[in-house]
């Protein structure tokens, strides 16, 4: 049986993806920006062999909701936010396999010294560092960075695709394999010869010139992890992801984006099977079914319809103040109702839901019961063809804590979660290669010197 890989879904900020929990007692999102917390977390993911900690991150505010983005700071909806990269170095000091994936846009850092940091990071990792390549969707983080709003979608994408061929140029391309000696007799620590310039002229990078400032990491690029689920964006995860993290409403969708995807990698001359899909999924676990619900109920007593509803608003950018959130869906008019939102109406599983439930629903893809009911689900997701959950929490680390406690042990007796950690960096406790780097029918690889140009 094919095991599912697991990571642990954060972010550096007070309120996540749940909202409204930071107020409990049994959890540490109040001390997020402190290392203890932290460093407590990779510790009882790797006790329970996670594959690692996914950081997410946003460079903008959730402004849409109510027109202000006031909603958003009293909820602590993920602002104040930290940078996430900045953790790493410190979390891989207390852990030896885990691995960590930030998450940065493609709008917020020059790609020459993009490549200087996810290099250092790999290399103080020893090779356990991935990168979540975004595009951003909030209008704030277009003008905060100096581009007078947020690109439209598709040029986001266009310039994504340029910043990955600088990458490429730059982490693979620009310094050979043997470059360097640290001859300490002849007082050699590179061979000139061997480092090049990348020359880059594009629409978006005009003049990269190089060379790379920092020797090959361990992994020379990072695991690439991508999420996006438009038209554009499964191109671009079908050209570049060797992780996509999807957030499917259940497993028939889930297996229409995997198959889709993967039929596209072909056509770019992948192996399809090189691309690895993550549910993002939430866990409510009991020692009985019973006390499973108890602690479901008390995560609803503590939800926040208003965090909710400002974070939904900021995805979709809509306000959604007008809509009243304790109505029932099925007595919503068409009229008050936009068509993205209307769609989500349609597939509400219950009509006489609220809409304040219906948007929890569309946020908590959340799974309840014992270890043993818990494990089936994550076994149906993986006959659906997914193969990695993206763990999300409710309480930090006490939803870890539960779930290695309770479901990994059922899970390692099953053949679904790993016993023990597999050698060598990220990339090759994934996917089982023999080598760190990225494989040979990726696009990145055919920049690396010596390969022929028709590969590139």
């Amino acid at each position: 049986m094919t095991r599912l890989r697991f990571n642990a879904f954060a972010m550096n900020c007070v309120s996540h993806i749940h909202h409204g929990q930071w107020r409990r007692a049994d959890t540490r999102q109040l001390e997020y920006a402190t290392l203890d917390p932290w460093v407590e977390l990779a510790q009882v993911l790797e006790r329970g062999r996670f594959d690692a900690l996914f950081l997410a991150d946003v460079i903008g505010t959730y402004d849409s909701y109510r027109g202000s983005r006031d909603p958003a700071v009293i909820e602590g909806l993920q602002i104040p936010v930290n940078d996430p990269s900045l953790l790493i170095p410190a979390l891989a000091l207390g852990t030896e396999h885990l691995g960590f994936a930030f998450t940065s846009s493609v709008l917020q850092e020059h790609p020459f010294n993009f490549a200087r940091r996810i290099a250092t990071l790999d290399h103080l990792t020893g090779g356990r560092v991935a990168w979540n390549i975004v595009t951003s969707y909030l209008e704030t983080a277009g003008r905060n960075l100096g581009h007078g709003g947020l690109p439209p979608h598709d040029e986001r994408y266009a310039r994504a695709d340029e910043y990955l061929d600088v990458l490429y140029k730059l982490l693979e391309g620009s310094w050979e394999d043997g470059a360097v000696l640290a001859d300490v007799e002849r007082g050699i620590y590179a061979d000139p010869s061997k480092i090049h310039d990348i020359d880059h002229r594009g629409r978006f990078y005009p003049d990269v010139v190089g060379p790379h400032l920092s020797e090959p990491s361990p992994q020379r690029t990072p695991v690439l992890f991508q999420a996006g689920s438009s038209e554009r964006g499964r191109e671009f995860a079908a050209k570049h992801a060797e992780a996509v993290f999807i957030a499917a409403r259940n497993k028939q969708g889930a297996k229409i984006q995997v198959d889709d995807v993967r039929t596209r990698a072909a056509r770019y001359g992948r192996d399809p099977g090189d691309i690895l899909f993550y549910q993002g999924l939430s866990v409510v676990v009991g020692g009985t079914e019973e006390e499973a619900r108890r602690k479901e109920a008390e995560i609803e007593a503590y939800a926040s319809d208003e965090g909710y509803a400002a974070h939904m608003a900021g995805n979709l950018g809509i306000d959604l103040s007008a809509i009243d959130l304790d109505a029932p869906i099925g007595e919503l008019p068409e009229a008050n109702v936009q068509g993205v939102v209307r769609g989500f109406i349609e597939a509400a599983p219950d009509r006489t839901w609220r809409f304040g439930d219906l948007l929890k629903f569309i946020v908590d893809l959340r799974v309840v019961g014992t270890p043993e009911q818990v494990a089936d689900e994550l076994q149906d997701w993986s006959d659906a063809g997914v193969d990695g959950i993206n763990l999300m929490y409710h309480t930090t680390p006490g939803s870890f804590v539960d779930f290695v406690d309770g479901v990994t042990p059922v899970l390692q007796e099953r053949g679904l979660q790993q016993r023990e950690y597999a050698p060598g960096t990220l990339r090759e406790k994934l996917t089982g290669s023999a080598s760190a780097k990225l494989p040979g029918r990726h696009p990145g690889a055919g920049y690396r010197r010596g390969v022929a140009a028709s590969a590139v």
